[in-house]
């Protein structure tokens, strides 16, 4: 009688040992499949060293979880699964504990990306890489020079010679990583073109092929006119006649240029002016585009020397200096009419 009822009684706490050890999976289960309380996606930092204790301890902190027993239990229970790398991770809307660890355990970082635009100038590439904090800063204590340097650029200014494109890096990134990689782009490009260019172009070198093109994308941002832009220039080249473009001007200015050229700006000898200077300035003047450098180095046929504003984000080209001159008298007149 004994006996039997000993056997019954381990039968039933057996039982009971079963049943709590299935419902506490069951819990478990339902706890790391839960939605995490996120309403808009937010990112999430992990330091490096992070254990999963301290980790679990975040995300309390963060409200995304109300308590750390379960993450813990779970990390014991499968422990290949709870894999807790550093990195800056982007949590979505309707993740849970599980979506959250197996982004963990890739160490799929979130990608922040930033955009430099064609025409853009080597300042303010400094500016805008300063006004991303997820970025590591190590130019600010840096010349130019020494950036130019660093890269292993030949030209103490390295205007020119970042690709405009956006980037997409993680947090934590140093800043001159991504100058190498634009730098790195634009080597690669220009040596690409260089190989495909027209015969009987004035440049010597691959560098004054990007000078030229900076000069182009400055002059207009209207793809289909670059080529014809860039013949201009090559036949004022061919003729032994000045540039005579406004954006080397500029360039040459820096911070004195306030918006308008004067007659004094244009008189006044800088390296860069191309109205007192002959051929090409001694650098870029700005970051051009893919079809800045396409038209710089495949110009189009034209008898064209002169072009000036249409007034609607086109240019009129002209052979000679008489048409020119009446284009800039019909660009003027509308420029009146419009102020009127």
């Amino acid at each position: 009688m004994i006996k039997s009822l000993v056997k019954k009684l381990m039968f039933i706490g057996f039982a009971a040992i079963v049943l709590l050890t299935i419902t506490f999976f069951i819990l478990l289960e339902k706890q790391m499949q839960q939605p995490l309380p996120v309403k808009q996606a937010q990112l999430l930092t992990v330091n490096k060293g992070s254990s999963v204790s301290s980790f679990a301890r975040k995300l309390v902190k963060r409200g995304l979880i109300e308590n750390r027993f379960w993450l813990r239990a779970y990390a014991r229970l499968y422990p290949d699964k709870v894999q807790i790398k550093a990195g800056t991770y982007l949590v979505p809307v309707n993740s849970n504990l599980q979506s959250l660890l197996a982004l963990l355990a890739k160490g799929k970082e979130h990608q922040f990306q930033l955009t430099f635009v064609e025409g853009s100038n080597f300042k303010q590439w400094l500016e805008k890489l300063n006004q991303q904090p997820q970025l590591t800063h190590n130019l600010n204590s840096l010349t130019i020079a020494q950036v130019s340097k660093l890269l292993g650029i030949k030209q103490a200014n390295p205007e020119g010679w970042f690709f405009p494109e956006t980037y997409a890096f993680t947090q934590g990134t140093q800043d001159l990583e991504l100058l190498k990689r634009a730098y790195t782009a634009m080597q690669g490009l220009l040596e690409q073109l260089w190989q495909e260019r027209a015969a009987g172009l004035p440049y010597k070198t691959p560098y004054q092929a990007l000078i030229m093109a900076s000069i182009i994308e400055k002059e207009t941002s209207h793809i289909p006119e670059q080529s014809l832009i860039a013949s201009v220039f090559i036949n004022r080249l061919a003729k032994k006649m000045r540039l005579q473009t406004d954006p080397t001007v500029i360039y040459g200015l820096g911070e004195r240029y306030q918006g308008d050229i004067t007659r004094a700006h244009l008189r006044e000898k800088t390296a860069y002016n191309t109205y007192r200077i002959n051929g090409l300035p001694p650098t870029p003047i700005a970051m051009p585009g893919v079809s800045a450098l396409k038209a710089a180095l495949n110009p189009a046929t034209s008898d064209y020397y002169y072009f000036v504003s249409g007034g609607n984000g086109k240019h009129v080209f002209s052979e000679t200096l008489a048409k020119h001159n009446a284009a800039v008298r019909a660009f003027l007149a509308k420029q009146k009419e419009k102020n009127l």
